[in-house]
């Protein structure tokens, strides 16, 4: 069954500018999908349509076949869809415990059980709980902004550039923990400028270009395709 469908997405920030342009995508149960492509692409904006950040300006957006393309974006949570930016994605201010309360705070109720789940996958949430995000490396800021993104159990995670500004060996582990949280039943939609990493670990793929679908297949066949790697992937491909 199809989790999140999005179909003819034509968006932007400025009037009469479209950064989306008639773009596509969807995501199966179950399913991680990665979206790759040039800086300028439109896959950021993607996410944002996709969580209700954004409006589009035509296209549809639709979750376990129900359509959503009006909601705001804190309907789309209570639904099931949750969204992590790349950037400021913590609150600096508070502790750990605290940025995943914000996480549930539609159903506060549920912390304890969605603590003890989100701690099974970043053990060291639990062991720094206490501690501002303010004070944590870049890494664990990720595994916070994940961690409450599931605080509140979504059927679909939609991620923005989750290893951006890491080493490469907490690259590595953002992408293990992706893959964790893939197999424990959440689909996800990944944005990720790793492409090599990306299509390696995804199901499926999409290369966006100029706010549209350039190339769509599965992770291993984009990531051979030979017009992907001249044109998009280069030596990420091969290395």
């Amino acid at each position: 069954m199809t989790a999140l469908r999005a179909e003819g997405l034509v968006a932007g920030y400025v009037p009469g500018v479209d950064i989306l342009a008639g773009c596509d995508l969807y995501l199966d149960e179950g399913e991680l999908v990665g979206v790759v492509g040039p800086n300028g692409a439109g896959k950021s904006t993607l996410l944002k349509a996709l969580s209700g950040l954004l409006g589009v300006r035509a296209g549809t957006v639709t979750l376990h076949g129900r359509d959503i393309t009006g909601l705001p974006a804190h309907k789309r949570v209570a639904q099931g869809v949750a969204y992590v930016p790349q950037t400021t994605n913590v609150f600096a201010s508070l502790t750990i415990e605290e940025n995943l309360r914000m996480g549930v705070y539609l159903r506060p109720e549920r912390f304890a059980d969605r603590y003890d789940f989100v701690a099974s996958l970043f053990p060291l949430l639990a062991q720094r709980r206490g501690t501002r995000a303010g004070a944590l490396s870049g890494g664990e800021r990720q595994m916070v902004a994940m961690g409450r993104a599931l605080m509140m159990e979504p059927s679909v995670l939609l991620l923005d550039e989750p290893s951006a500004g890491l080493s490469p060996a907490l690259q590595d582990e953002v992408f293990i923990r992706c893959a964790q949280i893939n197999a424990a039943g959440v689909s996800i939609v990944m944005v990720e400028q790793n492409a090599r990493r990306c299509l390696q670990i995804c199901t499926r793929g999409y290369v966006l270009d100029q706010g549209r679908n350039a190339y769509t297949g599965t992770g291993a066949d984009l990531l051979h395709d030979p017009k992907v790697i001249e044109l998009y992937l280069g030596t990420l491909a091969g290395a």
